[in-house]
């Protein structure tokens, strides 16, 4: 008797496994809406549970001529149903909208990944743009990886036809259409989607409908035209996570929120002054929104205005803060000097960007350590701290003003323009655990007179409010005298008020530097700071499953630096220091602790990715490259010892960084 029955053997059941993780590009002109696109698919992805890790790549042209390869813009999201800490390494899908996305993005794409491209864009114009000879999309140059290829342009056209709208408004809906056929294939819920686009164009309800017509239409494309392949609907289950209130939020967020924090716990108003600069304008178009906490903002003429007026604001008893990237930095190093000689208060936050000189506007990296520890003239010793993520931004901005507060100083926060711009899953602290420390200005002259560099056991001066009765005293950046703060030039003087702010610095209290991953002491550590920490966590992880004797340590305070690292660090044979720079904290290492830390090296404007630093630990278990056989990093990152990996896998000799 035939049967329809069935019995699913274990190896049919698991021939498609749900995927821990997927990675998935947005690609196309910096027209085309992909930032919008990546950060509505972001909403969904969070709302649906999952961990995730963003990564938003911008053209450095404010507005580049379409379809150029200079001019395409990308947004990448790494979601998964486990921890998420980097935005992945190889691509699993990318959304490509024109030839030159597809030509700038398409190598990052893992062997068998789909593309998933708009070929309605694919004409001899737009061809001829991305330098193509011949469409990729019919000469085979695709073959290793899945394509579907659809008319996106036309598609939406159509869906959006009953509206009534230009051809030019109507193809700015087509990332609505890109959207909502991303949804089906995640299995997103379009809902939150819809509110979102009505309460956008609530003012134009026509332009809401249109919009939502193209997501509805990109969704039901994939739900009913049978695509076939690889291209089917991936299940993502949810993050496990702790119970409580999450909230996605950026870098420039997070530092925005722990700013206003950290003056709320020391009980100040806070005044910020900033001048507009990639990727740090950010933080200045957060707080202007939050006022009702006692901040004001203030947009200056320039850099060195910002920051003067911020200093001014301290002068004046509020938390003076300023913020921009290495180049405004620069603007500003002066003042910084003068507020150095003055002992105020002053949180300076430094999104870092590629350099030198304007450089790489949108694009990261870790390049100002240099500046951030060394960068003023004279003997300027300054607190350094630095962001690991775009959720430990918030930590670490209360941390900065905590220092800045507690020992009269200003400090220099870190970050660089992908903690900024990167967004991740935050857990809303509870704000009745946050430990206060509130700042007590002097109101009076003690019995013995008022000495306006007087100091307490921390070195720290008196903070006192100008027109307060009976505190009259000089304010300036030529050298004090020791306690009464009038000008003195003479030798001794300078000498003692040099050694002073010096030991002030060194004796800021900072937390021992704990180890991220693995054992305290061992064969190899790998030790970074800021947005290295994704990638070299994950590294570590996979090398220890591996057998692998090798740990993980982070910094957080640059300057000064934790009294046991040096210690600890000599507990491990090697020590290996990835960074986006060329050996700035390696040399800082070497210098304060005479340990042989090795550089890894990256200064492409991209991060790191984990395959990157896993092949560099692999060096020394394996041996170095070109003497051992031992493992070749990629190309664009520069490993112990000076030699340079490229494409082909060949090497060439270098001076070590």
């Amino acid at each position: 008797m035939a049967t329809a029955i069935h019995d699913v053997t274990p190896a049919e059941s698991q021939a498609h496994p749900a995927p821990e993780s997927i990675v998935v590009r947005f690609a196309g002109d910096s027209g085309d809406g992909m930032q919008l696109t990546g950060g509505q698919f972001t909403l969904s992805t969070a709302l649906a549970g999952n961990d995730l890790a963003t990564f938003p790549d911008f053209p450095a042209e404010i507005r580049a001529p379409l379809g150029t390869l200079f001019g395409v813009s990308a947004f990448q999201i790494n979601f998964g149903s486990t921890a998420i800490e980097t935005a992945g390494d190889m691509l699993d899908v990318l959304v490509a909208m024109n030839p030159a996305a597809l030509k700038t993005n398409v190598d990052a794409l893992k062997p068998g990944g789909l593309v998933i491209a708009d070929e309605g864009e694919f004409n001899q114009r737009n061809l001829d743009k991305a330098k193509y000879t011949a469409s990729p999309l019919d000469d085979g140059s695709l073959a290793k990886w899945q394509v579907l290829r659809l008319n996106i342009s036309q598609l939406t056209v159509d869906a959006v036809k009953p509206f009534g709208l230009g051809n030019k408004d109507a193809l700015r809906c087509k990332n609505m259409w890109t959207l909502g056929l991303s949804l089906w294939m995640f299995d997103r819920d379009r809902q939150p989607l819809v509110d979102w686009l009505k309460a956008k164009f609530a003012k134009a309800p026509m332009l809401a409908e249109a919009n939502i017509a193209a997501l509805n239409a990109g969704h039901a494309y994939g739900e009913t035209a049978e695509l076939g392949g690889n291209v089917r609907q991936h299940a993502v289950a949810a993050a496990p996570a702790e119970p409580g209130l999450y909230r996605t939020v950026t870098g420039a967020e997070a530092i925005s929120l722990g700013l206003v924090a950290g003056a709320q716990l020391a009980q100040l108003p806070m005044f910020f002054g900033g001048y507009p600069i990639t990727p740090a304008s950010a933080i200045l178009h957060h707080l202007s929104r939050l006022k009702e906490f006692g901040v004001t903002t203030f947009q200056a003429e320039d850099e060195i205005a910002a920051i003067a007026s911020a200093i001014g604001a301290s002068y004046a008893g509020q938390l003076g803060v300023t913020s921009s990237s290495g180049p405004g930095i620069a603007l500003k190093g002066e003042a910084m000097g003068l507020a150095i000689m003055t002992e105020l208060p002053l949180v300076v936050v430094n999104s870092q960007r590629g350099g030198p000189s304007t450089g790489l506007p949108t694009k990261t990296e870790q390049s100002d350590l240099y500046q951030a520890v060394y960068g003023r003239n004279g003997d300027a010793p300054m607190p350094v701290v630095s962001a690991r993520s775009a959720s430990d931004c918030f930590e670490v901005a209360i941390e900065a003003v905590r220092i800045a507060t507690t020992y009269m100083t200003p400090v220099m926060l870190l970050t660089d323009g992908y903690i900024a711009n990167a967004a991740e899953p935050w857990k809303v602290p509870d704000t009745s655990t946050l430990e206060p420390f509130p700042v007590t200005f002097l109101e009076e002259a003690p019995a013995e007179g008022f000495l306006p560099y007087s100091r307490d056991e921390k070195l720290a001066r008196p903070w006192v409010k100008p027109g307060t009765p009976g505190l009259l005293h000089r304010i300036g950046g030529i050298e004090k005298k020791q306690g009464t703060g009038n000008i003195d030039y003479s030798p001794a003087n300078h000498q003692e008020m040099t050694d002073t702010r010096k030991a002030k610095v060194d004796g800021i209290v900072v937390p021992d530097q704990q180890v991220e991953l693995g054992e305290t002491s061992g064969k190899l550590v790998v030790v970074g700071w800021g947005s290295t920490f994704g990638p070299i966590h994950q590294a570590v992880r996979r090398a220890r499953r591996k057998g692998v004797d090798v740990a993980h340590v982070h910094i957080r305070h640059i300057w000064p630096l934790p009294q046991n690292l040096g210690v600890l660090l000599r507990g491990y044979e090697h020590i290996l220091v990835p960074e986006m720079n060329t050996g700035q904290l390696k040399t800082v290492l070497r210098d304060q602790y005479l340990v042989d830390a090795k550089p890894l090296n990256k200064v492409s404007g991209q991060p790191f990715r984990i395959s990157e630093i896993e092949d560099a630990i692999a060096t020394f278990f394996d041996g170095v490259p070109g003497n051992e056989g031992g493992t070749v990093p990629p190309n664009d990152v520069q490993l112990p010892g000076g030699e340079q990996g490229h494409d082909d896998g060949s090497l060439h000799g270098g001076p070590s960084a």
